[in-house]
């Protein structure tokens, strides 16, 4: 049953109020026509609580836009929307391809920053948010009075003589709702043990980050990760105006974690909404076992991003010489959950 304009609703008394559910709720499938973004796709997710994203299937089904009640809550960096044949691998070329959104996934066999293991030259955060997804899918249905919303792809970082790893994912909600869930099932279809790195990397920006917006973990549990960091180590968790020349401050966070076994970071914001905004970013520990924090307040680059992830932003050869590579075996599946959560008027209770 769907909540609807303050009201619980079934099926049958909505489509009585309706021609078409598309004038409440709906997915829509489009192509951008200009810029840098042409001949890309996008599905519009509107879930007629106020809720409403858009996933990229050209760019490994993640999140650009995203807003609630008609208030922004992701940011879009100064590239915007860019497709993938744009992407540089090289170094930090990574950052001129980098939309921002609410959800840039990195990986899948290496991530963070840009360094060489093994010999091989490896860029930042990796390939896998410039691959198309393959076998893409956006259902609406009914199961009994609920709305569901289900969109699937398949992005697969392969290449000739190395690997084959391959990501199913599926973001799920429903009419009514205020969540976004993403589940991934990361897949080695090759024949060689493979290492698997993987960061979400969701990025929230203005009016959702501004200077009373606070961070909230469930302890005080924040590490800083080098000097530039640590001078700031005091205020991890809250925000100022956009600073000019702010050099990003990075902390590793460490979320309390529930009886079933999941942790939140939670961004709150007494100013929006008339009664104050809240975001919960919500995952599994188990397969995501670190949070990072990435708080970036400079003139036009003003973001935070809360980065879940199965290891550090430090490159796969640090991971490797602290023997904390994870590695695939052939045939092996290893499976992530994350939901956004957002609520308003959360003065009010």
């Amino acid at each position: 049953m769907a909540k609807l304009f303050g009201k619980e609703m079934t099926r049958r008394e909505i489509m009585r109020r309706v021609g078409d559910i598309s004038q409440i709720a709906r997915i829509t499938d489009y192509r951008f026509q200009s810029g840098r973004a042409e001949g890309m796709r996008g599905y519009e997710v509107v879930t007629g609580s106020g809720l409403a994203f858009t996933v990229l299937p050209s760019r490994c089904m993640d999140i650009a836009f995203a807003s609630y009640k008609n208030t922004p809550i992701a940011h879009i960096s100064k590239v915007g929307l860019s497709a993938p044949s744009f992407f540089e691998e090289e170094e930090n070329g990574f950052l001129r391809n980098f939309t921002c959104g609410l959800l840039t996934t990195c990986g899948l066999t290496y991530m963070g920053a840009a360094g060489t293991d093994q010999g091989e030259k490896l860029g930042l955060h990796g390939r896998i948010a410039n691959i198309p997804a393959a076998n893409c899918s956006a259902v609406t249905e009914w199961a009994g009075d609920d709305l569901m919303f289900t969109i699937r792809g398949q992005m697969r970082e392969s290449r000739v003589f190395g690997e084959n790893m391959v990501l199913n994912r599926e973001i799920t909600t429903k009419m009514g709702s205020n969540e976004i869930h993403i589940r991934d099932t990361i897949v080695n279809e090759g024949f060689e043990e493979t290492p698997l790195m993987l960061l979400y990397h969701c990025n929230f920006g203005y009016p959702l980050i501004d200077e009373n917006t606070r961070l909230f973990i469930g302890s005080d549990r924040a590490k800083a990760r080098d000097d530039r960091a640590q001078e700031d180590i005091d205020s991890w968790n809250s925000f100022h105006e956009p600073e000019r020349g702010f050099a990003e401050q990075v902390y590793y966070l460490d979320p309390a974690t529930d009886g079933e076994g999941y942790s939140e970071a939670v961004l709150e914001n007494p100013d929006l909404a008339g009664g104050g905004m809240r975001l919960r970013l919500r995952f599994r520990r188990d397969t995501l076992p670190y949070c990072i924090e990435w708080k970036q307040l400079g003139e036009g680059d003003y973001v935070v991003g809360i980065e879940p992830g199965t290891w550090l932003p430090e490159g796969r050869a640090k991971a490797r010489e602290r023997n904390e590579l994870k590695l695939l075996d052939p045939g092996e599946e290893y499976s992530t959950e994350l939901s956004i959560i957002v609520e308003d008027n959360t003065k009010n209770r």
